[in-house]
C-alpha cells in the first residue's frame, strides 16, 4: 500500500507541522500535541476543547478557530489523546468562564477526558462536559459502550461553539450541546476498508462488489453487509434508518459527508438523493453541508447526520466561524 508518509511513527507529529504551517492563526504545540486559537483564551468567554483519535481529520483540529473549538487534541491513529494532553488544553484556553468537553462516546476519549475533568477541576477550571452520541447503526461496538459518537460532533461543535462565541455561559453553551446532540442522528456507509499508517493494508475484509452498512469511523462492522448498491438504494436505506430513530416533526440540518475516500462528485449525486429521500418522506431541509469532515482515513463510503432543527438552533449554525475546515460569515 503506497501512502504520503515518512514512517508510521511520525504521521501526526508531520500533520500537525503541516498544520502550523498552513494556518498561522493556530497554536500548535507539536510536541504535546494540542492545537489552539492563537487569540485564546478570550476575555469572557467559554471555551469548547474537543478531541479523539487522528485519522478523522479535519476533525478535531480543523474545527478550531473563531465560532467553534478553542482547542483540540489529537491521539495517535484511531486513538484517544490522553488527560494530560486535555488538562494542558483547557488551561491554555481557559479564560475564567469554564471549558466544555465535546466527547464522542467511545470507551477511551471517555475514560480519558473524565479523568482529565477532574484533574483540571483541581486546578481551579470549572468543566462541563457533553457526550456525542448519535450513531443508530449499533448500541454497543468494539470501541463504547452505548451508541458511537459521529457527525452530530461537527453540528455539537458549531452550535455550542457559536453560544460560546456570542457570550453565552458555561450552563447554557453547555444545555445547546446537549440539545443538539439529543437531536440528532447519523448513519454511515462503507464502500472500502481503510488502511492505517502502522498497518499497512486493509484493517478488515470487504469484498469487492460489497458494502458495509452501519460501519462505525474506525472500521467497526454495522448493521448488515449486502452486495454493492446505487447511490438512490443506499440514500433511501440511510434516511429511513436514521428517521425511524429521530422522527423529525420539523425542518432538519444535513450533512453528508464523506469517509475520506470517495470523490465530491460522488457525495454531490449522492446528496441530491438524500434530498429526494427526505423530500418524499416530508422533511423539509434547513441547512445542508457536503463534503469530507468526519473521516475514517482513505475509507469509500459515507454518512448521513440529521439535526432537528429550530430558530435557535439555525441562528448559531449561521453564525460567523473561521477554521481550516468550516468558515462563513464575517
Amino acid at each position: 500500500m503506497r501512502m504520503l508518509i515518512n514512517v508510521p511513527e511520525t504521521v501526526v507529529a508531520d500533520a500537525l507541522r503541516g498544520i502550523a504551517a498552513a494556518y498561522p492563526d493556530l497554536t500548535v504545540d507539536v510536541a504535546n500535541r494540542v492545537v489552539m486559537r492563537r487569540d485564546a483564551p478570550v476575555a469572557g468567554q467559554v471555551a469548547l476543547v474537543s478531541g479523539g483519535g487522528s485519522g478523522h481529520e479535519p476533525l478535531h483540529a480543523g474545527f478550531v478557530g473563531r465560532g467553534m473549538l478553542a482547542a483540540a487534541c489529537p491521539g495517535e491513529v484511531f486513538t484517544s489523546p490522553v488527560p494530560d494532553q486535555m488538562v494542558r488544553a483547557a488551561a491554555a484556553v481557559d479564560s475564567g468562564a469554564g471549558v466544555l468537553f465535546v466527547v464522542k462516546n467511545y470507551t477511551g476519549d471517555v475514560l480519558n477526558f473524565e479523568m482529565a475533568a477532574e484533574l483540571a477541576e483541581d486546578e481551579g477550571i470549572q468543566i462541563a462536559k457533553v457526550l456525542v452520541d448519535d450513531d443508530v447503526a449499533v448500541t454497543d461496538s468494539l470501541y463504547t459502550a452505548g451508541r458511537r459518537g459521529t457527525g452530530a460532533t461537527l453540528f455539537v461543535e458549531k452550535i455550542a461553539g457559536a453560544a460560546a462565541e456570542a457570550g453565552m455561559p458555561l450552563e447554557r453553551v453547555e444545555s445547546l450541546a446537549r440539545r443538539v446532540n439529543a437531536r440528532s442522528r447519523s448513519l454511515g456507509v462503507a464502500l472500502s476498508a481503510c488502511t492505517t499508517p502502522a498497518k499497512g493494508s486493509p484493517t478488515f475484509d470487504l469484498p469487492d462488489g460489497e458494502l458495509e452498512l452501519g460501519i462505525g469511523i474506525h472500521g467497526e462492522p454495522g448493521r448488515e453487509r449486502r452486495p454493492m448498491m446505487t447511490s438512490r438504494e443506499i440514500a433511501d436505506f440511510v434516511v429511513d434508518a436514521v428517521l425511524d430513530d429521530l422522527r423529525p416533526t420539523g425542518p432538519v440540518l444535513a450533512l453528508v459527508n464523506g469517509m475520506g475516500g470517495t470523490p465530491l462528485l460522488e457525495l454531490y449525486g449522492f446528496n441530491a438523493e438524500v434530498h429526494r429521500a427526505l423530500g418524499e418522506r416530508g422533511v423539509p431541509v434547513a441547512r445542508t453541508l457536503v463534503g469530507n469532515y468526519v473521516t475514517s482515513l482513505d475509507m469509500a463510503g459515507c454518512s448521513v447526520t440529521l439535526c432537528e432543527a429550530d430558530e435557535e438552533l439555525l441562528g448559531l449554525w449561521d453564525a460567523p466561524v473561521a477554521t481550516p475546515a468550516l468558515r462563513w460569515g464575517r
